[in-house]
């Protein structure tokens, strides 16, 4: 878990973001702890030589250019210290001498580190502020202390450190020594760090990482030296590396005795198509179970993130992105978190759709809950009972023929409604299909999810009827590529668990689907009496995965932008629930005035996919449950914008 959380200043922080804690438990070897250093601190990160060089060279425009390059490179610098190991000061003549688990790290002097950091200085009081000249120079003297008694050559450092017994038997081997060494140096706590506040969100960050690199180094830099071990004095103070944790030692002794058992994947067999298509299930007039939707009620996440939230809490390992360009890019201007568990604000919707629908716990035949990877708990922390088993029992469903999970992703809705459909011929009795998912504390700092992905919940009741059917078609698909069914990894352990996106990947399936979709659309026969099922739709409602991309690839289809309804500007993307959140939003803002035919197409992880195509009315959509923290969930009588819920949330 990776949780957010609000700072004093009522700000979204991601912890996450800016302090390192690596799982080495699932790290196999020192090949894939350098892939992750790699993109976490050196892809990004110039040498002191490279910054020196283009600061000489006036590469530089503004201020904060230099001072971000500065930041990222003393990132780099403490690479393996900030993954790996806590710092302790301590007097040559306390320090133990054969112990296997407390290291020292041999350092080679950086060259030339004066005449370098001159250039810098130089440098920086020649360009201009890009923001705000008061905060940009209080950085640099924050930074540039770092920065210019940084002793040591940087592109050297191996992760592992030498024992003190390895060190004493080293030629030449240097490490930092203290003049003195004062306890009570300025450190910033964990929360002064969460805590700050800039006007500007990429001076927020920065000032985190300059606030977290000082801490690298608690001690007046300027009286430190690196001296040869062989020349230490019993009152000399040294710095000692002590793993961070238990999992930390065990990786450094598994590497150290060649233990490590890094496995290879399986080479994957070439996909080939089916030896027929795969034909969507049509709902004819003869069917002997007529489905219909009688209640659609949605919980949103409480707490808003924002594109300069997410700006403000960049870690080292991003490109540069304004909140701007976020939007350019995705389309979305602020995503929707929880506090909530996952399956708690799945049974504020769901209580909501069966008191919409008017029905009782003892009329339910069986619960469906939809949503990501469950049983790597991505977003779901329940593994027993299952959430649809908790989700009965809490609504007081003494029995049903069947609750049961359903891991289909971004396709969840589609793969729900295909599988309440199927029950209803069974049990021929309401089925209740739930679909939530809470991403907010899964993304760590792999920042396509941080900009994609939201929190929320939705819930439908879907009965037999004698009368008017409102749902005509569903499909479902899986599988492709081996490369698109792993365009999106959660637990990716080269990511640190966290969830990632691998965006041509996901492109390819999303065209591969939609061209398959319109496809099978214009071959279904018409409701209307027009040329084909194609032409009756009024409204595509999609997977709101990234407004750009789905237009993009949309278009070329023949559909046009303006009859696909989004709502990923104000909610992100939230997986299983997304589908049915933007029904219900279509409504709220008035895109869905009428009972209407809608196409409900969904794509994503494991290439997942299908869509729905029904008949939506307005009246079977629940008012909004909205959260205030003092009261509990309540519903509200009509769509709340996003001023109340940050009243509701802060009040």
């Amino acid at each position: 878990m990776k949780p957010f959380r609000l700072n004093k200043h009522d700000r979204l922080v991601f912890p996450s973001s800016i302090f390192v804690d690596l799982d080495f438990s699932i790290i196999a070897d020192l090949d894939q702890l350098q892939a992750i250093i790699r993109r976490d601190f050196e892809v990004k990160a110039p040498t002191g030589t490279e910054i020196a060089e283009r600061a000489a060279a006036g590469s530089y425009a503004t201020r904060y250019d230099l001072l971000r390059d500065i930041g990222l490179h003393l990132f780099w610098a403490n690479r393996f210290a900030l993954a790996m190991y806590d710092k302790r000061p301590t007097r040559w003549r306390d320090v133990p001498r054969t112990r296997d688990d407390v290291f020292v790290p041999l350092l080679r002097p950086w060259a030339d580190r004066a005449a370098k950091s001159a250039s810098v200085l130089n440098a920086y009081g020649q360009l201009p502020a890009k923001w705000d000249q008061t905060a940009e120079n209080d950085l640099f003297g924050m930074l540039f202390d770092v920065f210019s008694n940084k002793l040591y050559h940087a592109a050297e450092l191996p992760p592992i450190k030498a024992t003190i017994a390895e060190a004493l038997t080293t030629t030449d081997a240097k490490t930092t020594s203290l003049a003195d060494f004062n306890p009570d140096h300025r450190r910033y706590s964990i929360d002064d760090i969460l805590d700050v506040a800039e006007e500007q969100p990429e001076l927020e960050a920065l000032r985190r990482w300059a606030m977290l690199l000082h801490n690298q180094h608690p001690w007046d830099r300027s009286r430190a030296k690196l001296k040869p071990l062989a020349e230490m004095e019993d009152d000399d103070v040294v710095v000692l590396f002590y793993p961070k944790n238990r999992d930390v030692l065990d990786f450094i002794n598994r590497v150290k005795s060649g233990t490590t058992n890094a496995k290879q994947a399986p080479t994957a067999t070439p996909a080939v198509e089916p030896v027929r298509p795969l034909p969507p299930v049509v709902i004819s007039d003869d069917a002997p179970i007529q489905p219909k939707i009688e209640a659609l009620a949605i919980r949103k996440g409480e707490i808003i993130c924002n594109n300069e939230d997410v700006v403000r809490n960049a870690p080292p390992s991003w490109s540069p992105m304004s909140a701007e360009e976020i939007v350019d890019k995705t389309g979305i201007e602020r995503r929707r978190y929880t506090a909530e568990p996952l399956e708690n604000i799945a049974l504020e919707a769901a209580r909501a759709a069966m008191k919409h629908a008017g029905r009782g716990p003892e009329e339910i035949g069986a619960v469906l809950f939809c949503t990501c990877t469950l049983f790597c708990t991505c977003t779901s922390n329940r593994l027993i009972p299952s959430t649809a088993t908790w989700l009965s029992g809490q609504l007081g469903i003494m029995q049903t023929h069947c609750s049961a999970d359903i891991v289909a992703a971004c396709a969840g809705y589609p793969y729900g409604m295909a599988e309440a459909i199927r029950l209803l011929r069974e049990v021929e009795r309401p089925v209740l299909l739930v679909m939530a998912e809470k991403f907010s504390d899964k993304i760590g700092n792999a920042r396509p999810s941080r900009m994609i992905f939201g929190d929320g919940a939705a819930a439908m009741v879907v009965a037999p009827t004698d009368g008017k059917r409102d749902v005509e078609v569903v499909q479902t698909y899986a599988s492709g590529p081996f490369s698109q069914v792993n365009s999106i990894i959660w637990p990716n352990h080269d990511f640190d668990k966290d969830i990632t996106v691998y965006g041509p990947e996901v492109k390819a399936l999303v065209e591969r689907y939609l061209n398959q979709m319109m496809g099978e659309l214009s071959e279904l026969k018409s409701l209307k009496g027009g040329k084909a099922l194609i032409d009756d739709i009024d409204v595509i409602v999609p997977h709101q995965a990234n407004k750009n991309m789905i237009i993009d690839i949309a278009v070329p289809q023949g559909i046009k932008a303006e009859d696909i309804y989004f709502n990923i500007a104000e909610v992100g993307n939230a997986s299983a629930a997304s589908i049915p959140i933007a029904l219900a939003d279509a409504v709220y803002e008035g895109a869905v005035s009428k009972r209407s035919l809608i196409f409900a197409p969904g794509f994503g992880a494991g290439a997942v996919g299908g869509y729905v195509v029904m008949s939506l009315d307005p009246a079977i959509v629940a008012p909004e449950v909205v959260t205030d923290l003092a009261m509990g969930p309540k519903p509200t009588t009509a769509h709340s914008s996003l001023d109340d819920i940050k009243e509701a949330f802060h009040g």
